[in-house]
């Protein structure tokens, strides 16, 4: 109390009123059943209400009810109660309680069991968070919009509840927006600035827990922004850009170029951009060389195969004059005819493949062999959290969103939609592949430029490759080199601004 003003709203025994009526409403919602789970509240003046563990939840009363100073020292132990009750014992949850109370100088923690907690961090597999996005009950959480992306932290589980302290106070500290923790295959910690918001942001995560799951096995990836917005809907409801890297010249590339969010354009490479280049390698690249002749086999009679066959028997030949290369059959060629062209091609494409050439005929068959797999459904491609986000500021700010890649456009287009993030291609306004010219041409960034009719300087690029930088600076193109996991290590002195995240450069 300040001033003689309420902090808290609550007296502390309004609070133990709340906390025995908030057990039993719990308990109802089958969040905090088998003793389960924990719920305390702050009361004025700067005390502590929290019920006790080892009590059934739904019998609950106010004298059942422990007190606390502010820095967690009992204050007031309540009355054992006759056999078969257990004596008073303070909750385990105790101290993980009070490290959101010192945190964030929260009003009210809870903590839940429900089956919907472990189910969400079930869906995460390994990962360190759960996430959503465009859903009405994001709203419910303090700071959140319907187009915000929820992130919840994810800490592993121990033997003992007071185990957790450390974890939880970590991922406090890393997540400044959360009002949630997830404890995998356990339960969630909630809290709130007072008792009536701590309520509030528990349904709300409750309900988005619960419809994630739902949605998840309906394949539908929570996660994934479904909708493209209009800008004026965005304004104020883009994520921002949670950690901002620092560069030389803070936002101006090495070349003095400034890497200007108000360009007209912005050109994404794929493979070490928006997606892990291992994928390319260790997934797209094998799959097309495993499924090829079977692929052959089984395709023939397309027109379209066939004529690609074709191309890429023209190619095998022209790297390699010494090669025993059988000429493309006939459609009504038989099976063992097929395989026998497929078998002579294969020596050349696998060392196109292992050389990393950007032969144009093998990436047209590799992107017939990979619409198939997409279609089929085995194959999705991995696409960093940060690359919807990013592409529905873009959107937002009225900027157009390309792709330039060696992949053909059609190859694309399939991955942008067979993504893990869902369907990316309405996000896209264009596509360019190698008819556009190599990548390591200056060229070819003109040639794209005329092509979407502006001026080179109103595009900003984005690449891992340095030479691809270079070419698309000496075209005239902002450049940003991006930075992930696995991709080449640049130069010391390369003099470009860096990204590990597009939240870098939105």
């Amino acid at each position: 109390m300040s001033n003689g003003t309420p902090r808290f709203g609550v007296d502390v025994g309004q609070a133990k009123t709340l906390v025995a009526e908030l057990c039993r409403h719990f308990y109802d919602q089958g969040w905090v059943s088998g003793t389960g789970g924990g719920i305390s509240i702050r009361a004025d003046p700067d005390q502590i209400v929290m019920a006790p563990s080892g009590v059934q939840k739904e019998r609950m009363q106010e004298d059942d009810m422990f007190v606390l100073a502010a820095d967690g020292a009992v204050l007031e132990t309540p009355t054992a109660k006759p056999y078969p009750q257990k004596p008073p014992k303070l909750s385990e949850c105790s101290p993980l309680f009070m490290a959101a109370y010192e945190l964030r100088g929260a009003g009210a923690v809870l903590h839940s069991h429900a089956p919907e907690t472990v189910m969400a961090t079930l869906l995460a597999g390994s990962a360190s968070e759960f996430r959503c996005t465009q859903l009405e009950m994001i709203k419910g959480i303090k700071g959140h919009g319907f187009y915000d992306t929820l992130v919840v932290p994810i800490i592993e589980n121990t033997a003992r509840e007071c185990q957790l302290t450390d974890r939880l106070r970590a991922a406090i500290e890393e997540y400044p927006s959360t009002y949630a923790v997830l404890v995998r295959r356990h339960g969630v910690y909630v809290w709130g600035d007072n008792w009536i918001q701590a309520k509030t942001h528990a349904e709300c995560y409750h309900y988005l827990f619960q419809i994630a799951t739902r949605m998840t096995s309906m394949k539908i990836d929570p996660a994934f922004p479904a909708l493209v917005p209009p800008p004026e809907e965005l304004e104020g409801h883009v994520e921002p850009p949670a950690k901002r890297a620092k560069t030389a010249g803070d936002g101006v590339n090495g070349n003095g170029h400034a890497a200007s969010p108000k360009a007209k354009v912005v050109l994404l490479d794929i493979e070490g951009t928006t997606t892990p280049i291992s994928f390319v390698a260790e997934t797209l690249f094998p799959l097309a060389l495993s499924r090829f002749g079977s692929f052959l086999g089984d395709r023939w009679g397309d027109a379209k195969v066939r004529a690609a066959a074709q191309a890429l028997y023209e190619a095998c030949k022209a790297a390699n004059q010494e090669g025993a290369f059988v000429e493309a059959p006939p459609k009504d060629a038989g099976a063992a005819q097929v395989a026998a062209f497929a078998k002579a091609l294969f020596p050349q494409v696998e060392e196109w493949t292992r050389e990393n050439l950007k032969v144009p005929a093998w990436k047209t068959m590799q992107g017939l062999i990979w619409d198939e797999c997409y279609a089929e459904g085995t194959l999705k491609a991995p696409v960093y959290d940060d690359v919807p986000l990013a592409m529905a500021a873009w959107i937002k700010a009225r900027q157009r969103v390309c792709i330039y890649s060696s992949g053909t456009r059609q190859a694309q287009r399939l991955l942008f939609q067979h993504s893990s993030r869902g369907d990316l291609r309405p996000y896209i306004s264009a596509y360019f592949d190698l008819t556009s010219g190599s990548k390591r041409s200056r060229e070819s960034y003109a040639e794209i430029a005329l092509s979407l009719g502006v001026d080179p300087q109103d595009v900003h690029f984005v690449t891992d490759v340095f030479e691809e930088a270079e070419a698309a600076t000496a075209a005239g193109m902002t450049v940003t080199i991006s930075v992930r996991e696995g991709n080449k290590p640049l130069p010391a002195d390369h003099g470009f601004s860096t990204s590990s995240s597009f939240t870098d450069i939105v």
